[in-house]
């Protein structure tokens, strides 16, 4: 993880919406670390949301709103909590209570919270372009190459490890079977470079977890 990369993209977005004091550039930037910086994130944390930018540039190309995109990217998973239900309305929620008093367009930040919204159930309307590239870097991770992708699946187990083995193997792959359902990519760009690896990788973690279910 590159924190100067990190502070430098951020840094570049508030200077880009007009904000110029770098006080409040580093004050800000400093609450968004330690939020992702909090103990029990495994995945959840800066290398996810540093993977996630660099992923965005990439599609910016895409988007409609660049700039709710960028800041939906950095709040999405500032509050996690394996146990509940509402992390993405709470994140929304404290993305909104920070930007407000920077004085940023009203537009971006509603958009900016619906794109965090969207993360939940990874899914968007038709042509809502800005989902689309938001949550097609939240994924790129399933795309990622054999290592990448068991750090990945053990740093998501990790995050879940107070629940029990049986549970988590079939919660677990309720969720990964769903993705196999749909297109997992929503732009050409990454499904064309991603999407067969991402079905090869979760197809190799349903059976890894089906013998380990077999084992209980």
């Amino acid at each position: 993880m590159n924190i100067n990369y990190l502070f430098g993209n951020w840094q570049q977005l508030l200077k880009f919406m007009g904000i110029n004091d770098e006080v409040t550039i580093k004050k800000t930037f400093t609450l968004i670390v330690d939020n992702y910086s909090s103990l029990g994130r495994y995945y959840h944390n800066l290398e996810h949301i540093e993977q996630v930018l660099i992923t965005i540039e990439l599609l910016k190309k895409n988007t409609n709103f660049s700039q709710s995109v960028d800041l939906a990217a950095w709040f999405h998973d500032i509050i996690y909590d394996s146990q509940a239900q509402d992390n993405e309305e709470r994140s929304a929620e404290y993305g909104r209570k920070l930007l407000i008093p920077l004085n940023i367009d009203d537009d971006i930040i509603d958009n900016t919270c619906r794109l965090i919204l969207n993360t939940k159930y990874h899914k968007a309307e038709i042509n809502d372009f800005d989902s689309y590239v938001l949550l097609d870097a939240d994924l790129s991770i399933l795309g990622s190459n054999l290592e990448e992708y068991h750090n990945y699946s053990k740093a998501i187990r990790q995050e879940y490890s107070w629940v029990a083995d049986e549970k988590y193997i079939a919660s677990r792959k309720v969720i990964l079977e769903s993705f196999l359902q749909r297109r997992i990519f929503f732009t050409d760009e990454l499904f064309n470079r991603l999407e067969f690896a991402a079905r090869e990788n979760i197809q190799a973690e349903i059976k890894f977890l089906s013998q380990q279910d077999s084992k209980l």
